[in-house]
């Protein structure tokens, strides 16, 4: 009885273990009978006293099941090996080929998805018998799965020797040769709190395709972050993201990927100086990535054009009126203008630095971020309304006029909130300016977006310091209050787009609470304007109380809507397995990124993609469509961003059959896709 428990016991760790291990979305399942990775113990030859002799563990999975590499990546178990041998024999470490990456509910594995060989090296010793050897027993076991469940699977296997003159196995010679070879140089490698960074002596002349590390240290790193290779002479560079449950490590192994076609090499890498700089390597996630000054150009152009969207213009036309006052000062124009710049850079560093600060922390963000968080579309609500009603002529603060002087601290004040009210609005040229900023050091990261910044600010600097462009304006008049009130209807359009946002993002109570703190909010303020001496007195406590009860309601009320919206494109939702499959039907593929507050990209889905010629066109052409909704938050969709060279939406792909995917422009024509299809 207590025999026959152990086993039973061994089986059952083992099943709760990769329960634990396998992706959310994975159901365990325990098949009636046989295994979905069929195993089998092979030996390359007979027997030879005092000679190694190689042994295979040949494993054939069913079609949709993969096995594990040793270090099976965010999921998965690796194989275990339990041997019996005869006294004084020895087994070595098993030696794996190179892995495939497979990226399932937004964790990366590390597995072999068809037939595989790990050999094991077999030490004899040299009083070894050659006639009666005692069988060789293993018992092996390993983890079977295919995207939706997973299976602990074992099995004993038994192999009996030869000796003599038997033949060799002549397949050993394939499997031997898809055995990454051991780099005769030691990597050297450095760890920080987010980045490890190491350093291969490989020649330069060494071609590589799409490389990728394996790492054999578990917990070390992302396994799903995008990793960036440089080279720097005969030393490639290898940088990747730390994922903080690793605290450290004397030593690194692993292997090093080296194309698509299974060419990789095994590395170990110790403790050392790695270098700085280099050239960017061809197929890792920087390799796309046009030159600083281009980059810098583009994020500045995207702040430029920043100034045209409804949420930011109606700020800009209205402060501009005050340059344009009589009587102001050619030093008071300098001044607002200043200030009014360094407000707005100020916001767009801040804003930048927190997200290129997040992501060293290891949370799965890109640019616009913060309009994935309930609170802060709830923030901005509260402020584009309480500007609306301000346009309108419902209330006005002196200290946060738009149209009356209020001096630097005005002009600061004004300049923040510009940038902060921008955020719900992208423009074209940000995705890949953005996007590098993910990818560079965090210093040039911050040189974007600080030239963004700069972007937005330049008009009105511009007015401030060029008295010509400040005589180009109408003079003040009674003409401005008309003028303010018609820009209370784009600001109020932000308004109602901020609150259908809320509805879409956490449901109909979220979107109605939302409204009511919007309101309190603009309550506020008109009290202050109604209070004589002293308001701040009433508003201060005001404001904190409604932020309080704001920040415990909000919980209760938020429920993640399961709203879809339907697609005349018949969409898939992406998912790197969903497109894997996609592309290996051999049909085109059409992915999109896109998202709720992405202006450009609901512009362009009316434009270009939700037409029913476009649709027309891709059924004739047998066009898979695919769409990512980055609306909430998605690690998944935010790492592929970040793997294309950009930080937010909207990002287009096309996948011709057989080739790799196409980035198509940000702003589509309309016949651009169908032009594709054809």
């Amino acid at each position: 009885m207590r025999a026959s428990f152990i086993p039973f016991l061994k089986a059952l760790i083992l099943l709760i273990v990769s329960a634990y291990a396998l992706p959310a979305a994975a159901q365990l399942a325990v098949p009636a009978q046989g295994n979905h990775i069929a195993a089998e113990l092979v030996a390359a030859g007979p027997v030879v006293p005092g000679e190694d002799l190689d042994l295979a563990l040949l494993f054939r999975p069913e079609p949709g099941w993969h096995g594990y590499w040793k270090n099976p990546g965010d999921a998965g178990l690796g194989m275990e090996l339990e041997w019996q041998l005869p006294e004084g024999w020895k087994a070595g470490e098993p030696l794996y080929p190179v892995p495939h990456k497979l990226l399932v509910a937004g964790l990366m594995n590390h597995v072999y998805e068809g037939e595989y060989a790990v050999l094991v090296p077999l030490s004899v010793p040299t009083n070894a018998a050659v006639s009666n050897i005692v069988p060789i027993e293993v018992e092996a076991r390993w983890l079977a799965c295919t995207d939706q469940i997973c299976v602990p699977e074992r099995a004993t296997l038994t192999l009996r020797l030869a000796s003599g003159q038997a033949p060799s196995d002549p397949r050993f010679d394939k499997w031997r040769a898809a055995l990454p070879p051991l780099l005769d140089q030691k990597a050297s490698f450095e760890l920080t709190a987010d980045t490890l960074r190491i350093a291969v002596p490989i020649p330069a002349s060494l071609n590589l395709v799409d490389p990728h590390v394996f790492l054999a240290n578990e917990q070390l790193v992302d396994y799903a972050a995008a990793q960036v290779f440089r080279r720097d002479g005969d030393v490639l560079v290898a940088e990747i993201p730390r994922k903080g449950l690793a605290q450290g490590a004397e030593g690194l192994s692993g292997i090093l990927k080296l194309d698509d076609q299974g060419n990789g090499i095994t590395f170990e890498a110790v403790p050392g100086e790695v270098p700085t700089g280099g050239t960017i390597v061809a197929g890792s996630a920087a390799a796309g990535l046009a030159p600083l000054w281009i980059l810098i150009g583009g994020a500045f152009l995207g702040g430029l054009i920043l100034n045209l969207m409804p949420c930011v213009f109606p700020i800009l036309s209205l402060k501009a009126m005050t340059l344009a006052r009589a009587g102001e000062s050619q030093a008071g124009a300098r001044r607002e203008g200043v200030a009014y710049t360094a407000g707005v850079m100020l916001a767009c560093l801040a804003l930048g630095g927190l997200l290129l600060a997040l992501r060293a922390g290891g949370s799965e963000v890109g640019w616009a971020f913060q309009l994935q968080e309930p609170g802060v579309v709830v923030a901005l609500l509260a402020l584009a309304l309480a500007i609306t009603a301000n346009f309108a002529g419902l209330y006005e603060l002196p200290s946060v006029s738009f149209t009356r002087s209020g001096g630097r601290s005005s002009a600061f004040a004004t300049g923040l909130l510009a940038a902060f009210v921008a955020t719900p609005c992208t423009g074209p040229f940000m995705a890949a300016a953005m996007g590098a900023a993910l990818l560079l050091p965090w210093w040039e990261g911050l040189l974007l977006f600080a030239a963004l910044g700069f972007g937005l600010a330049l008009p009105f600097l511009l007015l401030g310091f060029v008295p010509a462009l400040r005589r180009l304006l109408p003079k003040p008049g009674k003409w401005m209050d008309l003028f303010r009130r018609v820009l209370a209807v784009p600001m109020g359009l932000t308004a109602l787009a901020l609150l259908w946002l809320a509805w879409r993002l956490g449901g109909t109570l979220f979107a109605v609470f939302a409204l009511i703190v919007a309101l309190a909010f603009l309550g506020i303020l008109i009290l202050i304007q109604r209070r004589q001496t002293r308001p701040w007195l009433v508003a201060a406590p005001a404001v904190a109380v409604l932020a309080v009860a704001a920040a415990f309601v909000l919980p209760h009320v938020y429920r993640p809507a399961t709203v879809s919206e339907e697609s005349l494109l018949a969409a898939v939702p992406f998912s790197e397995a969903k497109l894997a499959e996609a592309r290996a039907s051999g049909k085109p593929v059409f992915l999109w990124f896109t998202a709720d507050w992405c202006l450009t990209c609901k512009v362009n889905e009316g434009v270009a993609i939700e037409r029913e010629a476009t649709r027309d066109a891709f059924a004739k052409a047998g066009v898979v469509a695919m769409r990512g909704d980055w609306t909430r938050r998605d690690p998944a969709i935010t790492r592929f961003l970040t793997a294309h060279g950009v930080a937010g939406v909207p990002l287009y792909m096309w996948y011709a059959p057989g080739k790799d995917g196409e980035v198509l422009p940000q702003v589509l024509t309309p016949d651009s896709l169908i032009e594709l299809a054809s």
